[in-house]
C-alpha cells in the first residue's frame, strides 16, 4: 500500500506537469459549462419542461473527463509504456506492472471526479444549477460510465501492437464520442438520423442515464442503457485480459 501511494503521488505530479488532463479534464468541462450556461440560460429543455435545457445538459458535461482518461489518455499510456520497455522493466522489480496500470486507472479516476466537482460547483454558483435527482443514483450511475469507458480504453491499450496504432485507435474513438455522444454537442439538438447513430455509442448510452438520474427520471427509462454499459465493462475487460501484453 506503501509504495502504492508513493507512485500514485509521483505519477500524479508528471500528469499534472504534462497538462493533457488539466486542459481536457479539468478545463475543459468548466470551459462547456461557462458557455452553454450563457447561451441556454433559463430556457426549457422544450414547451412544458419542468427542467431548463442547462439542467438537462448537465450529465453530459460531466462526461467530457471520463471520455478524455477513458478512450484517450489510457490507450496512449499503455502502449507507450509497452513501446519502451517500462512495463517489462518492472517485472524484474518487486513492484508489479500491474501496480503500475492501477495507479493510472486512479488518476484518471481523481481527474473525473474532480471534474465533476468542478462541473457541478461552477454549474451550482453561476447558473443556479440544482440536481432534481438523488445524489447516490447519480453518483453510481457515474462509476458505472466511469468503469464503461475505462474498459474500452484498456481494451484499446491492449489491442494496439504500438503507439502510433493506439493513437488512431484513441483518436477513433475519442473525437466522435466527444463530439456526437452530446458531451459537448447537445444530443437533443441534432438531427434525428445523427441521434440514431449516435445511440450506437457507449458513452451517449452513459449520458442517457446520467440525465435520468440528475433529472429525477423513473428507473424504467434507464434499464437499457445500464445493460448496455454494463455488457460493454465485461466484454471490453474480458478483451483487455485476453490481449494484454507486457511488451
Amino acid at each position: 500500500m506503501k509504495t502504492f501511494r508513493t507512485m500514485l503521488k509521483t505519477e500524479i505530479k508528471l500528469s499534472v506537469r504534462g497538462m493533457d488532463m488539466v486542459i481536457f479534464g479539468l478545463c475543459l468541462p468548466v470551459a462547456m459549462v461557462v458557455i452553454l450556461g450563457a447561451v441556454s440560460g433559463n430556457r426549457p429543455a422544450f414547451e412544458g419542461a419542468s427542467y431548463t435545457f442547462f439542467e438537462q445538459s448537465f450529465g453530459a458535461l460531466s462526461t467530457i473527463a471520463i471520455c478524455a482518461g477513458g478512450v484517450m489518455g489510457l490507450p496512449l499510456l499503455i502502449s507507450d509504456y509497452r513501446q519502451k520497455k517500462i512495463l517489462k522493466r518492472f517485472q524484474v522489480t518487486p513492484v508489479s506492472p500491474a501496480l503500475i496500470l492501477a495507479v493510472h486507472v486512479v488518476i484518471y479516476a481523481i481527474y473525473a471526479l474532480g471534474s465533476l466537482v468542478l462541473v457541478y460547483g461552477t454549474a451550482a454558483v453561476f447558473f443556479g444549477f440544482r440536481m432534481q435527482g438523488h445524489a447516490a443514483a447519480f453518483i453510481l450511475s457515474y462509476l458505472l460510465v466511469m468503469l464503461s469507458m475505462f474498459s474500452i480504453g484498456l481494451a484499446a491499450g491492449g489491442l494496439a501492437p504500438d503507439t502510433k496504432t493506439a493513437g488512431i485507435i484513441a483518436s477513433i474513438l475519442y473525437f466522435p464520442m466527444l463530439i456526437f455522444s452530446g458531451a459537448t454537442l447537445p444530443y437533443e439538438i441534432m438531427p434525428g438520423p445523427m441521434q440514431k447513430a449516435a445511440g450506437l455509442m457507449p458513452l451517449t448510452q452513459g449520458i442517457k442515464l446520467l440525465k435520468a438520474a440528475s433529472l429525477g427520471q423513473p428507473l424504467d427509462q434507464v434499464w437499457l442503457p445500464v445493460l448496455i454499459l454494463a455488457a460493454v465493462f465485461i466484454l471490453c475487460s474480458g478483451i483487455a485480459l485476453r490481449f494484454f501484453r507486457w511488451e
